[in-house]
């Protein structure tokens, strides 16, 4: 799935229109009727408060589709209330042919009123508020009357729902502190994901996020192509005589004294991954664990009892990963160092293998190119520098994985996964309860093993990320937890 910016959803919109030869009130319509599938109304009342643009126009469509399509005493609707603001001095065609529609539709369910002034509106609490004020195509804050009745609607408790980008979010863009925006508690929107819907600190304006298909035709050109992406897995079928050494070799190097739980997360969950082989180099005090929790894994054991001293040749191995509980002794900084100036096969590296990164700069001249690094927030800031919200850290991931030739795999709900050309991938499945001890081991031992397996280190990111986050998903299926989904991506109806 594409990730369009507002521009390119307006061009997109434009195509379509062109190519499948409909207007772009037969367009609105069909975003409308996609808006209503997904709207279940909880409420005896429904309040739309809409703009007087494109916005506002699928928001009055939305009214008159509620009030044709539903059975309206089956959902024990009373009315819907329709609100116009008055966002701009010209109301735009598409707005003017939908409010048309509305009038000539004589429903007496629906009444409208129209404000360019903020009035003091009662909202009984048994009603479902949509916002349909501004689209994707704001880009200056909202003020004035117009920002009076945002902060109304947000501090009322009723449901609030937005039609395709909450009224004062940008589709592109980070708000500042002081913008007014609608906080949602559910965001339908089309076609994709605006990219602002994916950071941490715009998770109170969209709330829950359901994406409707709305059949755009892409137009762009190959360099012209969006490059920011959801992700879907593609794994290779498993050869029916295929042995244990067609799938690779896998080295880890993990573990020290205390710390040995990451590499058995690591190293187990490299072989459940399919990995045909797999050595775990540890310090000589995680032998007996090591040996005992995985008795199909091969130890290497290091000269040094608590700490890796020395990292083994790597000639038999496929892929090798490096860093998870290894600790940052200045000893197992140069064990480092002498490995990477030797080392020429596929690479990820983790947890504290990044930690020394941070603090031993020369070692990035030996980094081999689409090296995967797959720090949490603040490891990455340790690289990096200190950011202060998620969109800036995004930009940084984009740069830093173009300028060091590597590929980022920047850990959070959304993880995202910044590759060298630029392209930009985030992920689509896991959830909070992975936020505990160990999920990075495993994040880990999972991308080791695709790349032992010959996959791309591009493929074994991506790949890597989603099974790593569909098998949270499904842990908390099965033991009933609360925690949603990264639910934005319909990935189950995928055949793995």
């Amino acid at each position: 799935m594409k990730i369009l910016n507002a521009k390119q959803l307006h061009e997109a919109d434009a195509y379509t229109i062109v190519q499948q030869k409909i207007t772009s009130v037969d367009l609105m319509e069909r975003a409308a009727k996609a808006f209503v599938e997904s709207f279940i109304p909880k409420n005896e009342n429904i309040y739309i408060f809409c703009g007087n643009g494109n916005n506002g126009g699928d928001a009055l469509a939305i009214a008159r589709l509620i009030s044709e399509g539903y059975d309206l005493e089956y959902f024990e609707i009373e009315h819907i209330f329709v609100y116009i603001i008055k966002t701009s001095d010209h109301a735009s065609a598409d707005f003017r042919v939908n409010y048309e529609k509305l009038i000539l539709s004589e429903n007496e369910k629906i009444s409208i009123t129209h404000l360019d002034e903020f009035q003091n509106i009662t909202i009984p609490t048994n009603a479902t508020i949509v916002d349909g004020i501004f689209g994707s195509g704001l880009n200056r804050p909202i003020s004035g009357f117009v920002a009076q009745y945002i902060e109304y609607l947000n501090s009322l408790p009723n449901e609030r729902i937005a039609i395709d980008i909450p009224s004062g979010l940008y589709a592109d863009k980070p708000i500042s502190e002081n913008d007014i925006v609608f906080q949602a508690d559910e965001t339908i929107t089309f076609h994709s994901p605006k990219l602002q819907f994916l950071f941490a600190e715009n998770d109170k304006y969209v709330g829950e996020l359901t994406i409707k298909d709305i059949d755009l035709v892409l137009p762009f050109s190959k360099h012209e192509a969006p490059i920011q992406f959801v992700t879907d897995v593609h794994l290779n079928k498993r050869p029916r005589f295929a042995h244990k050494g067609t799938f690779g070799h896998a080295l880890l190097v993990a573990g020290s004294y205390g710390k040995m739980g990451a590499a058995t997360l690591g190293t187990k969950a490299c072989l459940k991954m399919g990995c045909g082989l797999i050595t775990t180099h540890i310090p000589s005090c995680g032998y007996e664990i090591l040996q005992i929790s995985i008795p199909e894994a091969m130890a290497s054991v290091d000269d040094n009892d608590k700490i890796i001293s020395k990292i083994p040749d790597t000639e038999k191995y496929s892929a090798i990963g490096i860093g998870p509980g290894i600790g940052t002794e200045e000893t197992t900084a140069t064990a480092l160092l002498n490995f990477l100036q030797e080392n020429k096969k596929p690479l990820v590296l983790d947890a504290d293998a990044l930690n020394i990164l941070s603090t031993h700069e020369k070692m990035w001249q030996y980094i081999p190119e689409n090296t995967i690094l797959t720090p949490h927030p603040k490891e990455f800031d340790r690289l990096t520098h200190n950011h202060t919200n998620s969109y800036d850290r995004f930009i940084t991931a984009t740069e830093f994985a173009k300028e060091k030739k590597c590929i980022v795999v920047l850990k959070g709900h959304y993880t995202c996964i910044a590759n060298p050309n630029g392209e930009i991938y985030f992920n689509s499945t896991g959830n909070s309860n992975m936020a505990t001890a160990g999920s990075g081991d495993v994040l880990t031992g999972v991308i080791l093993s695709l790349l032992a397996q010959q996959y791309s280190p591009k493929e074994a990111a991506i790949n890597g990320v989603f099974l790593h986050g569909l098998a949270g998903d499904e842990a908390s299926c099965d033991y009933n937890f609360t925690a949603p989904a990264s639910n934005f991506i319909q990935h189950l109806n995928t055949d793995y």
